[in-house]
C-alpha cells in the first residue's frame, strides 16, 4: 500500500496529512475548556477559580510534555507515540463524564489530558517536519501549526450547542470519540522516517545527511539537551517570549474568552462562533506565516506579531462593551495573529542549535509557552472571581505582548550557535 501511496506523490505529504488530522482533534480537546466553564460552573457549583486551576495544571503539564515527547518519539518512534497519547485521551475523556468532585477535574482534565494533549502537540509536528522535509518546511509547518485553528473552527461551535442542548458530557463523548478514531489512523499511515519506505526527505538530494534516531533514555536526552540550550543567551529570549504568547493565547483567550463574551450577555453558542472564526483566519495567518518565514528575517516578524497583538488585546475591553463591530474587528485581528509565532520561533530555534536538536529545544520552548498559559488561565479566573471582569487581564498581557516583540529583535545577535552534542568540535559546529 506504501509503494502505490508513494507513486503520484511523495510519501511525506501522507504522513503530513495523518499528523494535521491528530493535531486537529488534540486542539480540538484543548480548546473544549472554554465551552465547559459556565456548564460546570451552573451544574456543580463550582467556582471559576477552581475550574481555572484545573485547566492550568492541563496547560502547564500540556508543556512539559513537549520536550519528553520529542525524545519519547526518538526512541519508540511518531507513531506509537501519536496512537498512545490519543488512546490515553479518549479514555481520560470518557472517564471525565462521571466527574462529581473538583479532585476528579484536576486529576482527569489537568492530569490526564494535560499529558495526553502534551504528546500530542506541535513538539511532534517539528520532529516530523524535521524527519520528512529538507525543503518547504516553514510553509509545511505553518499548515501543522494551523491545524490547531481547524481544530476549533471544526469543534468550537458544535460542541458549545451541544453543551448547551444536551450537556457538557455529551460534548466531552463527542471529543473521546474523536481521538479514539485518530488511534488506527495513525498506526496505520505513519512511518518513522523517509528510510523506511526507500526515499528521501522531501526537496532532498543524494549525500545529504538524513536524521538519525538516537538511543538512550528520553527523560535523560531531554534534560542534557536542556542543560545544554540553558546556557544560551538565545534560549532565554525565545522562552520568555514564548511564555507569553502562550499567557496571550491558549491561557487567556483560548480559556477565558468565551465565559467573558457570557458575562455581557452574548450566548454561549455565538461566543463560541467568534473563536471558530479566529479560527478561520488564523489557518490562513499561521500558513502565510509560514511562507513570510522561509522569505523573511524570524525577528522581524516576531516583533510584529507580539507588538500587534498586543494592541488588538488592549482594545479587546472596548470591544466587548460594545459586543458590534469593533468585537467582529477584533476577531479577524487576532485570528491572523493567534499562534503564526510558532514558524518563525521554530526557524530561530533550528538556526540557532542544529536540526538534530531543534524538536527537543523546541519542546522546552514550547514548556515555557504553556507554563504562561497556566498562568494566565489561573490568574485571569482568579481576577475575574475578585473583581467581576476581565478587563485587567486583558489590558495587562496586551502591554506584556508589546514589550515581548521588542525582545524577539535581539535573538542571534552577535551569537553563534549555541548548542552542540558533547564531542562536536568547533569546526563540525560551524559547518552546521
Amino acid at each position: 500500500m506504501t509503494r502505490r501511496m508513494t507513486k503520484r506523490v511523495h510519501y511525506g505529504w501522507w504522513v503530513v496529512g495523518t499528523t494535521f488530522v491528530v493535531l486537529l482533534v488534540s486542539a480540538a480537546i484543548r480548546a473544549t475548556p472554554g465551552v465547559l466553564i459556565v456548564p460546570l460552573e451552573r451544574e456543580l457549583g463550582w467556582s471559576r477559580a477552581t475550574i481555572s486551576g484545573a485547566i492550568s495544571v492541563n496547560l502547564l503539564l500540556y508543556g512539559l510534555m513537549g520536550p519528553f515527547c520529542a525524545a519519547i518519539a526518538e526512541r519508540i518512534g511518531i507513531r506509537r507515540t501519536m496512537a498512545l497519547a490519543m488512546g490515553l485521551l479518549s479514555a481520560a475523556l470518557l472517564a471525565a463524564t462521571w466527574m462529581r468532585s473538583p479532585w476528579q477535574l484536576v486529576l482527569l482534565w489537568g492530569l490526564c489530558v494535560g499529558v495526553g494533549t502534551g504528546m500530542a502537540a506541535m513538539v511532534l509536528g517539528t520532529a516530523v517536519v524535521t524527519r520528512w522535509f529538507s525543503a518547504r518546511r516553514g510553509v509545511v509547518l505553518g499548515a501543522l501549526t494551523a491545524s490547531t485553528a481547524t481544530g476549533q473552527l471544526l469543534f468550537l461551535p458544535l460542541l458549545a450547542r451541544v453543551a448547551e442542548g444536551e450537556g457538557w458530557r455529551a460534548a466531552l463523548r463527542i471529543v473521546s470519540l474523536g481521538a479514539l478514531a485518530t488511534v488506527p489512523l495513525a498506526l496505520l499511515l505513519v512511518r518513522e522516517s523517509p528510510a523506511a519506505v526507500g526515499l528521501l526527505p522531501y526537496g532532498a538530494k543524494e549525500g545529504d545527511a538524513v536524521h538519525a534516531p538516537r538511543r538512550g533514555n528520553p527523560a535523560a536526552l531531554a534534560v542534557r539537551t536542556l542543560a545544554r540550550a540553558s546556557r544560551s543567551r538565545d534560549f532565554w529570549l525565545l522562552a520568555g517570549t514564548f511564555f507569553v504568547c502562550g499567557m496571550s493565547t491558549n491561557g487567556l483567550i483560548g480559556t477565558h474568552l468565551i465565559p467573558a463574551c457570557m458575562d455581557h450577555g452574548m450566548p454561549e453558542v455565538r461566543a463560541a462562533g467568534l473563536l471558530a472564526t479566529m479560527g478561520i483566519f488564523d489557518l490562513f495567518g499561521t500558513t502565510l506565516s509560514g511562507w513570510l518565514t522561509d522569505r523573511w528575517d524570524s525577528r522581524r516578524l516576531l516583533f510584529a506579531y507580539y507588538f500587534l497583538r498586543g494592541l488588538s488585546l488592549v482594545f479587546l475591553p472596548h470591544a466587548l462593551l460594545e459586543a458590534g463591530t469593533g468585537l467582529s474587528i477584533f476577531t479577524v485581528f487576532y485570528g491572523l495573529d493567534w499562534i503564526a509565532t510558532v514558524p518563525p520561533t521554530v526557524r530561530l530555534a533550528t538556526d540557532a542549535f542544529g536540526k538534530e536538536d531543534a524538536p527537543i529545544v523546541f519542546g522546552w520552548v514550547f514548556a515555557a509557552h504553556q507554563v504562561g498559559a497556566a498562568v494566565a488561565a489561573l490568574g485571569a479566573g482568579v481576577i475575574r472571581t475578585r473583581l467581576g471582569d476581565y478587563h485587567h487581564a486583558f489590558v495587562a498581557a496586551g502591554t506584556i505582548c508589546m514589550v515581548a516583540g521588542f525582545f524577539c529583535l535581539m535573538v542571534g545577535r552577535g551569537t553563534r550557535r549555541a548548542l552542540a552534542p558533547a564531542g562536536v568540535t568547533a569546526a563540525a559546529t560551524a559547518e552546521l
